[in-house]
């Protein structure tokens, strides 16, 4: 459960709000609702029995101190994200930074889809300019151009740059090499969040 996710990576839990009956999860103070409010309050169609108040942090380490880091531009989708940040945590990221007007990484959809990668893979808003001046080498991804990702030099202190949904990355981003992911059919690239994961463990393999 997320409650518990967001506790066992040191999130303060300010309240937790229960169905009636239900177990609580955390040490936090624990409020007990009444019949069928749950249901009324919470964003999903059949929600779990508990829902809670976590207080915010900012990321627990800069770009400077990262080594292997995923940019998401402007990503829209909330799903998208939440399995960006799923797959950057398992692939062993160091961090995900997000350029501004990307989708917020606590939207509730996003935390529901990261399965509690949000609480574990520290995420920064930052623009491309402020990645490289982090010394952090951009590599931007293509449906088109570039090295095959199986063939790409993904050494040293790098970050994997993944476009919006609608348009994917600039022909003249600016970023320092380009990848590809080869692949056949009639699909003019592959959603972002796929590929995203592909280049992920593709990257940490040859690391």
């Amino acid at each position: 459960m997320l409650i518990a996710e967001a506790a066992a990576a040191g999130w303060e839990i300010e309240a937790e709000f229960v169905a009636p009956d239900s177990a609580f999860i955390s040490d936090a103070p624990v409020f007990e609702l009444a019949e069928g409010v749950i249901e009324r309050v919470a964003s999903t169609e059949r929600p779990q029995p508990n829902l809670a108040i976590v207080r915010l942090r900012s990321a627990s380490s800069s770009l400077a101190e990262a080594s292997f880091v995923v940019v998401a531009d402007r990503v829209n989708d909330p799903g998208n994200l939440g399995t960006i940040l799923r797959s950057s945590e398992a692939a062993g990221l160091d961090a995900v930074a997000l350029t501004p007007g990307s989708v917020d990484a606590f939207n509730p959809k996003v935390v529901r889809a990261s399965a509690g990668a949000v609480f574990h893979v520290p995420i920064v808003v930052a623009t491309f300019g402020e990645v490289s001046d982090a010394g952090l080498r951009l590599i931007g991804t293509s449906s088109h151009h570039g090295d095959r990702h199986t063939e790409a030099d993904w050494s040293g202190r790098i970050a994997i740059v993944l476009g919006n949904e609608a348009h994917g990355l600039a022909d003249q981003a600016e970023v320092d090499a380009w990848v590809r992911i080869e692949h056949q059919g009639r699909a003019e690239s592959l959603n972002v969040a796929m590929a995203g994961t592909i280049l992920a463990f593709e990257a940490a393999r040859q690391r």
